[in-house]
């Protein structure tokens, strides 16, 4: 069965990300999606972004139950559901409750493989754009976590963490002060349609 998937791609920098309407109507039907397969890890940039925009939901993940905080990110474990798993950010009624600026990178840049755009030669120019900025992103992260630690700093202890998402910041703010070229060469905005072949189930591949 073939359908049309309306695709809108967002440069906001760092926070750039793809809207996806075949999210709505998911065709694992299964009311998880994705959403049971991935347990969302939280980085420098992440980190920075919330502490500035949405604190509260920072402190919200650090106080939650199950998850894995290392020196310079937070993963948020999934919780156990039926016969998979399912993020705690997600419900089965509504999908991620996070907007999609507030989610860590794969949850921003993520598209079902079977939809298959990055195969249409007209939005070649938007899977380099992804695929360079989650290059910068790693090395962004990569960079912000080796300066806390060179301060002897790690979010595993609470004390340090405000110190360390300020120190975070302050690496992010001189490293991204030139943003890179590819940054100029997608709009701010593009919307998209693709055709793919739908299938139901776990035949739909994640």
């Amino acid at each position: 069965m073939q359908t049309q998937v309306n695709l809108v791609f967002h440069n906001n920098g760092l926070r750039s990300y793809i809207e996806v309407d075949l999210c709505a109507r998911c065709p694992r039907q299964d009311n998880k999606g994705c959403c049971g397969f991935y347990s969302p890890v939280f980085y420098a940039t992440d980190l920075v972004y919330l502490a500035h925009h949405q604190p509260e939901l920072l402190q919200e993940i650090f106080q939650m139950d199950g998850i894995t905080v290392l020196d310079a990110s937070v993963t948020i474990n999934q919780q156990p559901d039926g016969d998979s798993y399912r993020c705690r950010f997600h419900s089965a009624s509504a999908g991620c409750r996070l907007p999609q600026n507030l989610r860590e990178s794969v949850c921003r840049h993520f598209v079902c493989p079977d939809i298959g755009w990055e195969k249409n030669p007209h939005l070649l120019k938007w899977k380099n754009f992804f695929e360079q900025l989650a290059d910068y992103e790693i090395r962004l992260n990569n960079g912000a976590a080796e300066f806390i630690q060179a301060r002897r700093l790690s979010l595993r202890k609470p004390a340090d963490r405000q110190e360390a998402i300020k120190l975070m910041e302050e690496f992010l703010k001189k490293e991204a002060s030139n943003q890179p070229a590819f940054f100029d060469e997608v709009p701010v905005m593009e919307k998209a349609v693709v055709s793919c072949e739908l299938r139901f189930g776990k035949e739909w591949t994640l």
